[in-house]
C-alpha cells in the first residue's frame, strides 16, 4: 500500500497529492537551485513511481525550464511557492520538501554540487538559534 503525501503553496491557492514513496531526497547547492529558492540549497524529494495529482489551483501552477540546462521548477503564480513537477516525460516526480503539509520522515540522502555552494554556507550549525524573530 503506497502512502499519499499532501502539499500546498504558501497562499493556499494550489493543493496537491503525491501517491507513492520517495526514493531519494537531495539538498542541491548548484547555482540554479540557490537562485530558484533564494536560499543555500534546494531540498527536493524524487520518485520514479509516484503519481502527482492536483487537488486545487492547477491553473495557477507555472512551469519554468532554464534553457540549455536540465534545471526546471514549478511554482505558484500568485505567491511564488515552489511546487512539484512531473519531469523526464512524466517518469519522475520532483517535490520540493518545504511544500509538503506533513512532516517529511525521510532524511536527505546527500548534498549535491558542493563545489557551487554559497560562500556563507559554512558553519551554520554554530550560529545562534532562536525560536522566533528577534525583537
Amino acid at each position: 500500500m503506497s502512502k499519499t503525501h499532501a502539499g500546498s503553496c504558501l497562499c493556499g491557492a494550489v493543493r496537491y497529492e503525491v501517491d507513492g514513496e520517495f526514493e531519494r531526497f537531495y539538498l542541491c547547492h548548484c547555482e540554479h537551485c540557490r537562485k530558484g529558492t533564494g536560499s543555500a540549497h534546494g531540498a527536493n524529494l524524487f520518485s520514479s513511481q509516484a503519481t502527482l495529482k492536483w487537488i486545487a489551483g492547477q491553473d495557477k501552477v507555472t512551469f519554468f525550464n532554464l534553457p540549455s540546462t536540465r534545471h526546471s521548477r514549478s511554482f505558484c503564480s500568485i505567491c511564488g511557492s515552489a511546487l512539484p513537477s512531473a519531469q523526464a516525460e512524466g517518469k519522475l516526480v520532483v517535490v520540493p520538501a518545504g511544500s509538503l503539509d506533513a512532516v517529511v520522515e525521510k532524511k536527505p540522502d546527500a548534498h549535491l554540487f558542493m563545489s557551487s555552494k554559497a560562500g556563507w554556507d559554512n558553519g551554520l550549525e554554530e550560529i545562534p538559534k532562536m525560536e522566533k524573530y528577534p525583537v
